[in-house]
């Protein structure tokens, strides 16, 4: 349990810490080297519409982020009996690290020391998903820095996967910077949290569409079939458009209050 907490105190900080690591890289390294005479650079050149889209996809993220955050996860009756483990409904979960009851429960994320439930659902896989892309935006720029940077091609996919250990040896022997040995290593970070996201977005989705949660899954808990349209409209409301352009709570979501047979 020990091990656990300390976990859920680490792992916000160090995503905090890779979100600003990513933001100080892209607005002072990558987007100023895609300026090369800014006395002439268009208004709607690639560098302003990669740093706009770059602060779109962030800004998402981390107000998703924060959003889950803030959720609290205590969405069950008020009396002293709701924050006991053995007095929870069927469709609820009381987690020991939150110390509260979750209606919904999913599951608990270290990355935002929080259980996701019916309050916070929408906004964790709107951070997921905006985490995932821009990941993958800053993947893309990283390696339009590198190739200009080494003057080196990523059109062989070869190329990519042969990168960091020929990075290795050059840094050892003194023929690279210590920043661009930096930033390859990024790369390899960014494709990794990213794939992860996404991987985990698309998994999440997928239960929602069945109507079950990871934690019900785990439990061999069987819930009643809907359809998917209705699943949907539960977890992301019928205002969806909304909170998929800009980070905002459950909006017209209809949580269900109701125990699950």
């Amino acid at each position: 349990m020990l091990v656990l907490r300390l976990l859920n105190v680490v792992a916000p900080a160090y995503f905090l810490c890779i979100s600003l690591v990513t933001f100080v890289l892209q607005i002072f390294l990558f987007i100023p080297s895609m300026f090369r005479d800014p006395s002439t650079t268009p208004l709607f050149s690639p560098a302003l519409l990669h740093g706009a889209l770059f602060l779109f996809l962030s800004a998402n993220a981390l107000g998703n982020y924060v959003l889950v955050i803030q959720s609290s996860p205590e969405d069950l009756g008020k009396g002293a009996g709701s924050r006991s483990p053995g007095s929870a409904l069927p469709s609820t979960h009381f987690c020991r690290l939150c110390a509260r009851v979750t209606q919904r429960h999913d599951h608990h994320c270290f990355f935002t020391g929080n259980c996701i439930g019916s309050r916070n659902m929408r906004n964790f896989i709107m951070f997921c998903l905006y985490t995932s892309l821009a990941c993958l935006d800053s993947l893309v720029a990283g390696m339009a820095y590198i190739s200009a940077a080494l003057s080196m091609s990523f059109a062989n996919p070869l190329a990519f996967l042969t990168l960091l250990p020929h990075s290795i040896s050059q840094f050892f022997s003194g023929a690279l910077l210590s920043s661009e040995m930096f930033v390859i290593l990024m790369l390899y970070l960014w494709l990794g949290i990213g794939l992860a996201c996404a991987g985990f977005c698309c998994h999440q989705m997928l239960l929602i569409l069945r109507g079950q949660t990871r934690y019900q899954v785990r439990k061999g808990m069987v819930v009643r079939a809907r359809p998917w349209r209705e699943n949907l409209q539960e977890v992301f409301g019928k205002r969806w458009l909304l909170g998929l352009l800009i980070p905002v709570l459950n909006v017209g979501s209809d949580c269900r209050r109701q125990k699950e047979k």
